[in-house]
């Protein structure tokens, strides 16, 4: 799978929205999707079928999957607005190992507990482990997406920034539809083609999506996650997984302790190590960040029974602590303002509430959480 950073960690952002941006429990927003008409996506498209055919799809396949398709500017508004900004890890576990999230993963445990028994049993890859990256990427299933794949990827094909790129993926996404795994209608995902539960791109379920029910189809869009899952699982294993071995663990943890590690790592100083195994790597297969792995499997051992981080992140560039942000927000929603939670990620809809404070209590409107603020707020 390629670097998936340009999928789920804008979907990250997608799937890993704090509360500070969107609130993990609540529903997906629906996305405007309306096509539009466009004389040059026509014209394209009409070029693009010569060289479809010419890759082995058919031409009823071709037909059908652009019987209603159209081209999205929404898409391309997505792919121009994309936010260019790293988290820190602190923010980052804090979205990706959120209380909701980790209380859904043990729910997940215990209602799959079969599924999962079965798929490491097949694949060497823990319950836990799959069900983090099920969490990550669409939050159990909670945000699959809901975008046409052949309008999406046509109109970035179209539109010509990562052309070849999403050219392939077209390509793909009909051959999916020709061997029958799904249809047209029910081919949703994100807005640059990320599919189903785990969110795979269409030439990553062609290498590696898996028909675990044994009926005909590796559906990875359906209500139930079963194909998904146990693609997941595959896809792990056959980029190396190493059967009975952990991902890693904070330095100094049973788990750090139990063989010798690849590397030791420190993403953000003050905070803490990692002692890493070659399963670390494996997991930034599936996506290329070291964030995201660590998301993983920090996610993934807490949702095992595992606690919280040892080693705490020191105050942030404005002197504040995780839980000095959790507070503020706290005491903004307890004065009328709307955080969206507190989880201690200071996003979108915490700026929002901290500007409507300040412009209401005569202060200068920054958007910015601040030390004074809190002070402020303590009364």
């Amino acid at each position: 799978m390629m670097d998936r950073r340009f999928f789920s960690l804008g979907v990250g952002a997608l799937v890993l929205s704090a509360c500070g941006a969107n609130n993990v429990a609540a529903p997906a927003a629906k996305p405007r999707v309306q096509s539009v008409p466009n004389a040059g996506w026509d014209a394209w498209v009409d070029g693009f079928k010569a060289r479809a055919l010419g890759q082995g799809i058919s031409q009823s396949t071709i037909n059908t999957a652009f019987r209603g398709a159209g081209y999205l500017p929404i898409v391309i508004e997505r792919d121009r607005n994309q936010t260019e900004f790293k988290r820190t890890l602190e923010d980052y576990l804090a979205i990706a190992a959120s209380d909701e999230r980790i209380a859904t993963g043990k729910q997940m445990l215990g209602r799959y507990s079969s599924l999962l028994s079965q798929l490491e049993a097949r694949y060497g890859v823990p319950p836990q482990i799959v069900l983090a990256i099920w969490g990550l990427e669409s939050r159990y299933g909670a945000r699959r997406g809901d975008i046409p794949v052949i309008s999406a990827l046509s109109t970035l094909a179209y539109d010509g920034r990562r052309g070849a790129f999403f050219e392939k993926q077209l390509v793909a996404a009909l051959k999916i539809l020709q061997n029958g795994d799904t249809t047209p209608a029910n081919m949703t995902g994100s807005w640059a083609g990320a599919m189903g539960h785990t969110q795979f791109i269409p030439t990553s379920y062609l290498a590696y999506a898996v028909d675990f029910t044994g009926d005909g189809r590796r559906d990875i869009w359906s209500d139930d996650p079963t194909d998904a899952l146990a693609s997941a699982a595959a896809y792990l294993q056959r980029s190396g997984w190493v059967r009975g071995q952990t991902w890693g663990g904070e330095v100094g943890s049973a788990a750090a302790r139990s063989a010798t590690p690849v590397s030791i790592i420190q993403p953000q100083k003050p905070g803490p190590q990692f002692a890493v195994f070659k399963n670390f790597s494996v997991i930034k297969r599936y996506n290329n960040s070291d964030s995201y792995a660590l998301g993983v499997g920090h996610l993934a051992d807490r949702i095992a029974g595992g606690g919280p981080l040892k080693t705490p992140f020191g105050p942030d560039a404005n002197g504040l602590t995780l839980n000095d942000r959790k507070e503020l927000q706290t005491r903004l929603t307890k004065a009328g303002y709307d955080t969206g939670g507190a989880d201690g990620v200071i996003g979108s809809k915490s700026k929002a509430a901290i500007s409507s404070y300040q412009g209401a209590n005569g202060l200068t409107v920054t958007g910015e959480p601040s030390v004074a603020l809190l002070q402020r707020l303590r009364g």
